[in-house]
């Protein structure tokens, strides 16, 4: 399945704006889900901000909280129009509902574990597309794969060897170590959030003058 057919080919004249949407990339083991969820509840009284749950077709558990449905229900949401954007990744699909669209185009900022594969279709789709890029040593990021015991040791190795065609970690916007603590990562992302919010708050405000 393409990562999302829907936006090649999205011109810049019918982008969706003014808002932005971040993704949140990395390998598996990085701790993408700890640092988005400690940022979250940072930011829950701030409502320029929206975390997005994803849309799997696995069940969920608290490491990684999202949204199931079968794959046959997956298909017929992504034939409706109901994913912004999509992707196929361990033998799951993953899906961003569509509603974040309406939030971006009141100008909010919208943040979400997402998919190295998908940054050139969020790139098409929205006026404002960054990419920040969680990152960690691989014995951390197997340590914590084996920690959370989901998956097989086949399926271990496969997402520590996954790489991603098509996507160089040097053009992220922000890239993160989350090889220290939890804290310390959250107020990296946290903190260039709410810088880059002030930045887009203020260009829309000097294009609305």
């Amino acid at each position: 399945m393409p990562a999302s057919a829907s936006t090649e080919g999205q011109s810049a004249a019918t982008s969706i704006g003014p808002g932005r949407v971040v993704l949140v990339v990395g390998p598996s083991g990085v701790g993408k889900d700890a640092v988005l969820r400690e940022v979250a509840r940072r930011l829950a009284h701030d409502a320029r901000f929206l975390f997005p749950k994803r849309i799997v077709t696995r069940d969920s558990n608290l490491a990684e909280p999202h949204d199931t449905l079968t794959l046959a229900e997956f298909s017929e949401r992504l034939a409706s129009g109901g994913f912004a954007l999509h992707w196929h990744a361990h033998g799951l699909q993953y899906g961003i509902p569509s509603a974040i669209d309406n939030a971006v185009r009141q100008g909010m900022c919208i943040i979400f574990n997402s998919s190295r594969s998908i940054v050139d279709s969020a790139r098409a789709r929205y006026l404002a597309a960054s990419v920040v890029m969680i990152d960690a040593p691989l014995h951390v990021r197997a340590s914590r794969l084996a920690e959370r015991d989901r998956e097989t040791p086949e399926e271990v190795e496969a997402r520590l060897t996954r790489t991603v065609a098509g996507f160089d970690a040097r053009d992220a916007d922000l890239i993160i170590d989350n090889s220290g603590s939890l804290a310390q990562a959250a107020d990296q992302l946290a903190a260039w959030l709410l810088l880059i919010q002030a930045d887009d708050a203020a260009a829309i405000a000097t294009a609305a003058d």
